[in-house]
């Protein structure tokens, strides 16, 4: 195993102070592409999509929880599985407590395409409380991209990689030989009363450090809506700014 070079404390100091140089550049990069991120278009979602969760059967407006925002997990668990992936279920373990996304007006949810009669025992096997729903009946892991046939995968472009990533998949849960493949993703809807567009999506590698409260609104159009985010306007959407002085424990958010 190779190690990091041992100096003084005097030496590190100064390697840290000229990295974190970088560090801040690489911060307020980050910041200005969430900002430009924010400024995309957004396309409505015209389709009626009805999954099956555990009360039942629900739309994609009744994801939303009542909330303004909506953020999909695309938990690569395909119909013929009798397990979820490994790697989905190591990023769904550390997603935190869901109030901290509530109080911004955002909902989190799981999709896939397994019938809801497997994601219910191995969500139980896992401990998970967040909400899990099925798309078995329906396009929705198809239409956002998240799955796709075999005359799709290996084709040039995004599909080509998700062909990759869903035999590591098959292979990993010992899932049968299906023709389709899975990949993960993030997708994020925005609701203005009974109407949902579709702002975001990211595949794959897009998915690296993301987990916690600010990484995941940091995808959405409203933002972490704290007042120094542009484009201006946005973290007045709910009212009042949701930022940092208004974080609280868990148990003490108004839902």
């Amino acid at each position: 195993m190779t190690l990091p070079r041992i100096v003084s404390r005097e030496q590190w100091q100064a390697a840290r102070e000229e990295l974190l140089v970088r560090e801040k550049a690489a911060t307020r990069a980050r910041d200005a592409l969430n900002a430009d991120r924010r400024r995309l278009p957004m396309v409505e979602i015209d389709k009626e999509y009805v999954f099956e969760g555990g009360d039942g059967k629900a739309t994609l407006l009744d994801l939303f929880e009542g909330r303004q925002q909506l953020v999909v997990y695309h938990f690569m668990f395909a119909p013929e599985w009798d397990a979820g992936c490994r790697s989905c279920s190591a990023f769904v373990d550390q997603i935190g407590h869901l109030a901290h996304l509530r109080a911004r007006g955002t909902e989190f949810a799981v999709i896939s395409r397994a019938p809801y009669t497997k994601i219910l025992p191995f969500k139980a096997r896992m401990g998970w409380t967040l909400p899990w729903y099925s798309s078995y009946d329906n396009d929705f892991n198809h239409d956002f991209q998240a799955s796709f046939e075999a005359g799709e995968a290996g084709e040039a472009g995004e599909a080509g990689e998700a062909g990759k990533e869903g035999e590591a998949g098959k292979e990993g849960e010992g899932g049968g030989g299906g023709e389709s493949y899975e990949r993960p993703g993030v997708s994020c809807f925005l609701r203005e009363r009974e109407r949902i567009f579709h702002t975001y999506s990211t595949y794959e590698r897009g998915l690296d450090g993301l987990g916690s409260t600010t990484s995941l609104l940091d995808l959405t159009a409203l933002g972490r809506q704290e007042e120094w985010e542009k484009p201006e306007g946005r973290a007045s959407a709910l009212g009042a700014p949701a930022g940092s002085e208004r974080i609280r424990y868990h148990d003490e958010y108004e839902d």
